[in-house]
């Protein structure tokens, strides 16, 4: 069949008309299915200050992953010359932990810096999570240690406990073991200063006394058999005279060193 370039041209033209709304009803379809998001950037590298950077360094599939997150030489140092005077009246101690030194996560230790001022007395405590190693690198420390119940001075209960009692002087270590009652303190009218380093990357500390004193009035003085009563424990509390951490001393230090009790 022979066809004339008008007739070729008018076929041609219309099936270029017929086949647009099909092209236009593909394009609707298409838009009414959900198009899927576009990949997302690549993730900054997070830095100390992120609270979430402990979260992801725990969820990194290898060690070498860590140091991704960790991008900067000064992530991996940790500066115990830190502003003093918020620990307490007695003096203060810095804590790297894996919260305040992220580079800790996976280490399985961490480190502690105490700086106990004339008379410092850093109060009865315990380490839940970790065995202490206490070095003495300035002055001298009186420590004291209640191992747990069982251990007493002599064969049997009827000796008391044994309390262990030593005097550190400069580069003097003692340990502190896991759950153990532990106290340090200051007895002279100079600044001491101690390294502690523990097998556990959250060693945490738990102050006794005032954990206990956080208890029911009752429950306290029970625990004290009665020899105060509910109304003493109130006062106790209301006017907030335990200690949270480092205190200031003995009464014997304080009047050599004539500082105020208060």
């Amino acid at each position: 069949m022979h066809f004339t370039s008008s007739v070729i041209t008018a076929i041609l033209a219309s099936s270029f008309t017929l086949a647009a709304p099909f092209e236009a009803r593909n394009d609707n379809k298409q838009n009414t299915t959900p198009s899927s998001p576009p990949p997302s950037p690549p993730a900054a590298p997070s830095s100390p200050k992120d609270p979430l950077l402990t979260q992801k360094l725990f969820l990194s599939d290898l060690a070498s992953d860590r140091f991704k997150l960790l991008p900067k030489n000064e992530d991996f140092v940790f500066d115990f010359n830190q502003e003093k005077g918020k620990g307490g009246k007695g003096g203060d101690l810095f804590a790297a932990n894996r919260k305040t030194f992220p580079a800790l996560v996976g280490a399985g230790s961490g480190m502690a810096v105490g700086f106990l001022g004339p008379c410092g007395f850093n109060t009865p405590h315990v380490h839940p999570r970790a065995t202490e190693l206490q070095i003495v690198v300035k002055g001298k420390i009186i420590t004291e240690m209640l191992p747990e119940n069982g251990v007493f001075n002599g064969a049997d209960k009827t000796t008391g406990r044994r309390v262990i009692r030593n005097e550190l002087k400069q580069f003097q270590m003692q340990p502190f073991y896991q759950g153990s009652v532990h106290a340090q303190f200051n007895p002279d009218c100079e600044e001491a200063v101690f390294i502690a380093s523990f097998n556990n990357e959250d060693f945490g500390a738990g102050q006794i006394a005032d954990e206990l004193f956080a208890m029911d009035d009752e429950i306290v003085a029970a625990a004290f058999g009665q020899a105060i009563d509910g109304a003493e424990v109130a006062k106790f509390k209301k006017n907030k005279v335990i200690p949270e951490s480092i205190a200031k001393g003995v009464e014997q230090c304080l009047a050599t060193c004539k500082i105020a009790a208060k």
